[in-house]
């Protein structure tokens, strides 16, 4: 098997204009802070974008969405980065608010070709318009449907060449899910070590789900 490991050019060159993207991370950690660079550079725009929030203006997702990148974005949450809500109120940007937990199984489910999952989260309030509701044991639950992604952009913290990952502590977050929901899966990884020096046991994302590795270019203070 010929080595997964290339350039951020190379692993993003199929990226296009209007393609739906994940990107891993909470508050940008666990994000592939040098991946959504090379979304910048690359010019890539009308994304819609998948993750658990907006970050920071600054930082990972949050760049994407002050550059005007995105058109759509699905997020638990947006309070930490004020220019998706100021998009949002301007109708510059799409942004749908998911619970996390749901956006997780949501994600979950399209790695797992589930045809959706069944909550109880949301009935009675906004998040149900629009939704199908399905009555099990007398109890009323939202058919969630699946999501998944032309790219899942994710951050791992140990790779080897056939792209078996480890990721560390809180880090590991969302990414292991958005590794299996994606067509095209592109990991950012602080280490790169030879096939076998991996403990299987220790494997987290099989490299079967991996399409590229990336290694990180800059490993930043405290991260």
């Amino acid at each position: 098997m010929p080595s997964k490991i290339t350039t951020a050019a190379a692993a993003l060159a199929a990226l296009q204009d209007d393609m739906t993207i994940m990107i891993g991370g909470f508050l940008c950690v666990g994000t592939p802070e040098g991946l959504v660079e090379e979304v910048l550079r690359k010019g890539t725009k009308d994304l819609t974008v998948i993750g658990s929030d907006t970050s920071f203006p600054e930082r990972g997702i949050g760049k994407l969405i002050v550059a005007k990148r995105v058109k759509k974005v699905m997020a638990s949450h947006i309070g930490t980065n004020p220019e998706t809500g100021r998009q949002m109120h301007a109708g510059e940007t799409e942004v749908v608010l998911v619970p996390q937990g749901t956006l997780a199984e949501r994600v979950r489910a399209a790695g797992a070709g589930l045809g959706g999952v069944l909550t109880p989260t949301g009935v009675g309030t906004v998040v149900e318009e629009g939704k199908q509701k399905i009555a099990v044991d007398g109890r009323e639950f939202l058919l969630e449907k699946p999501l998944a992604a032309d790219f899942a952009l994710i951050k791992a913290h140990k790779a080897d060449e056939k792209g078996n990952l480890v990721y560390r502590r809180a880090a590991r977050n969302f990414n292991p899910l958005m590794a299996m929901a994606a067509k095209i899966v592109v990991a950012e990884v602080e280490q790169i070590v030879p096939v076998g020096a991996i403990d299987p046991d220790e494997v987290m994302t099989p490299g079967l789900f991996v399409t590229y590795v990336v290694k990180e270019a800059v490993h930043e203070p405290g991260h």
